[in-house]
């Protein structure tokens, strides 16, 4: 009978520990088809923490680097976090000493994934890693095995659970964004700096991984538009309500004229679309592709347990002899990625402007952006209210207009505002929001 699969888990917090605990309730059940699984070592950066698993059966290693080149070990866990650094370090050290390696780290294969997928092709071993892109869904077993058969058209969805949360608490609750980020932080969904993921850019390294496996092209984090969701107001997602929308904070990449874009911004979607019923830290994941149409997962994009199952999913594949191309395709068969400047984007778009109200300004709005040969689907107006209706003071008061436009390009709908905030009839920036209606 062969000998099982010798695991090390680097990197023990939330997600860590709940592989061990898995590993530990199942060690028997996984190696189902192939080789058993046992965890033989551990390393973290504090030893004598209680973290509700039982390693004392495991080597302690203080330094992840050489427990990955540990002669005791098959396969290497990697959930330490971070592009670069030790966890990077640690991933090279395994994959060159010819070992396995399973990582959940998105940022890592954002900035290293090509050069990573050729080291372990080179050695013949396995980088596994369904846990890095939508936590439990398994969207890349999905694009890399299950729809090897179809062309993929675009891959679209809610790849971060605290945006998601932010957005329907916003919705359902009129809080504002600060207010939910606030008490997102207190519930542990977001970070005490929770720039990478409300600024996009947790999204947007998901997204780089999602898009090298649908096209078939190598990664390239830089070619992906980046929006986050700060910017959003309770008016906003009221607006989007009475509109028939919904706000999401969208990854999407997708097949155009001009190449693949890929673009990470808050997107008004259909409410009565299998997207918006997406809500709190639930993630999902559209496949258009031409066999099987559309098809959209969904399940917990974060958590312990969740992300755990996905990294568990991966050593039972490793345990099971199963190696093969990281991105599907041998890296010297993927394709350069040929970016469309998000310019040259069409679509919908919602603008809500903050319009002085004075004779005239609507009216000059409205020239500007037929000059830029924008159609408008529908225009509402919000009467701010005024203790008496003096003109001078009407002059200076400023009122919410929402806009809402048929198809035009990024190009035409930025540049007409441009004009509009230069003729001053507008008392604050545009809020500009991306409509997609399919």
């Amino acid at each position: 009978m062969d000998q099982p699969l010798r695991v090390g888990v680097a990197g023990l917090g939330t997600v860590g520990a709940s592989v061990v605990r898995i590993l530990s309730r199942r060690e028997n059940a996984l190696g189902r088809g192939g080789r058993g699984i046992r965890l033989v070592g551990v390393s973290s950066r504090t030893r004598n923490r209680d973290r509700g698993i039982d390693i004392d059966r495991c080597a302690w290693f203080d330094d992840p680097v050489a427990m990955a080149r540990s002669q005791d070990l098959d396969c290497f866990v990697e959930l330490i976090g971070g592009s670069d650094g030790v966890a990077k370090a640690a991933v090279e050290a395994a994959l060159d000493a010819g070992k396995h390696v399973v990582t959940a780290n998105k940022a890592l294969l954002a900035a290293h994934g090509l050069d990573l997928a050729k080291l372990a092709e080179k050695r013949g071993v396995a980088l596994a890693f369904e846990a890095s892109a939508a936590g439990g869904i398994p969207v890349v077993k999905t694009l890399r095995e299950a729809l090897a058969g179809n062309e993929i058209i675009r891959v679209s969805g809610i790849l971060n659970g605290t945006c998601n949360y932010i957005l329907s608490r916003m919705e359902q609750e009129g809080l504002s964004f600060a207010d939910c980020l606030a008490d997102a932080q207190r519930l542990g969904y977001a970070e005490a700096d929770p720039t990478f993921d409300v600024g996009g850019f947790d999204t947007a390294h998901k997204l780089s991984i999602l898009a090298s496996l649908a096209f078939g092209t190598e990664i390239d984090a830089d070619a992906i538009y980046v929006e986050g969701i700060s910017s959003i107001t309770p008016l906003d997602l009221k607006m989007a309500d009475d509109l028939g929308f919904r706000i999401k904070l969208l990854g999407v990449a997708e097949r155009s004229k001009s190449g693949i874009e890929q673009r990470v911004h808050p997107t008004m979607v259909p409410k009565d679309s299998a997207i918006a019923q997406v809500m709190g830290v639930t993630n999902a994941v559209t496949i258009d592709a031409d066999a099987v149409g559309e098809i959209t997962l969904v399940g917990p994009g974060a958590g312990g347990d969740a992300t755990a199952s996905a990294v568990v999913a991966d050593i039972s594949d490793v345990a099971r002899g199963r190696v093969g191309a990281p991105f599907g395709l041998p890296t010297a068969r993927l394709d350069k990625l040929k970016r469309a400047p998000m310019q040259r984007h069409e679509g919908g778009y919602y603008v809500r402007l903050s319009v002085l109200d004075r004779p005239g300004a609507a009216a000059a709005i409205a020239t500007r952006l037929a000059q830029a040969d924008i159609s408008l689907e529908s225009i509402v107006q919000r009467r701010a209210e005024t203790p008496n209706d003096d003109p001078e003071q009407r002059s200076h008061r400023a009122v919410p207009v929402v806009l809402t436009t048929y198809a035009t390009s990024e190009t035409a709908i930025r540049a007409a505002l441009e004009k509009v905030i230069a003729d001053g009839h507008i008392a604050e920036a545009p809020q500009l929001i991306r409509i997609e209606r399919e």
